[in-house]
């Protein structure tokens, strides 16, 4: 399961898949989620401004992502 680490509250589903590496644009990311290709938390999800928050876990294309927040202190 790879780590993608935020710095801010949430992050939205599209932007996700884009920062993990897995969409090349937000119109790939778009694709894949409106195809059910995402699942977020075991659920198919078809929403690409879909809050993603620490500690949710993101399933696409054979990857497993889970959501980690940086706190700077």
């Amino acid at each position: 399961m790879k780590e993608i680490i935020i710095n801010t509250e949430f992050i939205k589903l599209g932007a996700l898949l884009k920062l993990a590496g897995i969409a090349d644009s937000g119109v790939h990311a778009k694709i894949m989620i409106l195809n059910g290709e995402v699942k977020y938390n075991g659920q198919i999800e078809y929403q690409r401004g879909k809050k993603v928050r620490d500690g949710d876990k993101i399933e696409v294309s054979g990857f497993d992502l889970i959501v980690v927040k940086y706190v700077v202190d």
